[in-house]
């Protein structure tokens, strides 16, 4: 049951994500907008963390929150948001700078996040473990086995850096 919950949650996102596509804007998840969400909208859409951590960040107080278990969303282990950004305005300490997944297993693998994010703009290695990178601003890290979905984090866009000139 649990399983087919995550693979409903899965087709969803991914309907939802690719008949909307357009315009390079940052990706969501539930509603949290890196970027642009608050700490108020993040405890009205997921009420109060688990647990809270105040830290400093480049000289910056920031503060994480974190949802497991029962407070995390269907299909995720642990959901984890960070504050804290500084925008052209100046620092922002309410306003969401990250947010990360950690899903539970078999929720989403290779196959599911082509099908909703599309080709990633880039391709990496970190040690031993493959990650996709989406301009939108979502880094996703695979297990070891390239397949399964480690981690999903998403940020304020990203611009990729600019291709290598070709050798002459």
């Amino acid at each position: 049951m649990a399983r087919l919950l995550a693979r409903l949650v899965v087709g969803l996102v991914a309907a939802t994500l690719v008949l909307g596509a357009g315009a390079v804007a940052a990706e969501q998840w539930g509603g949290i907008e890196p970027g642009e969400s608050t700490m108020a909208v993040v405890k009205s859409l997921r009420g109060t963390p688990t647990r809270t951590t105040k830290q400093k960040v480049d000289g910056y107080d920031t503060e994480e929150w974190v949802y497991e278990d029962a407070k995390a969303p269907a299909g995720i282990r642990r959901l984890t948001v960070d504050f804290g950004l500084v925008t052209p305005a100046g620092y922002r300490p309410d306003l969401v700078r990250s947010l990360k997944l950690d899903p539970k297993p078999g929720a989403f693998d290779k196959d599911a996040i082509t099908t909703g994010w599309g080709p990633p703009a880039g391709l990496g290695k970190d040690g031993e473990v493959d990650f996709y990178f989406y301009k939108e601003g979502l880094f996703v890290y695979f297990a070891k086995d390239g397949h399964a979905v480690a981690t999903m984090t998403f940020t304020p866009p990203q611009i990729p850096p600019p291709a290598a000139a070709p050798p002459r």
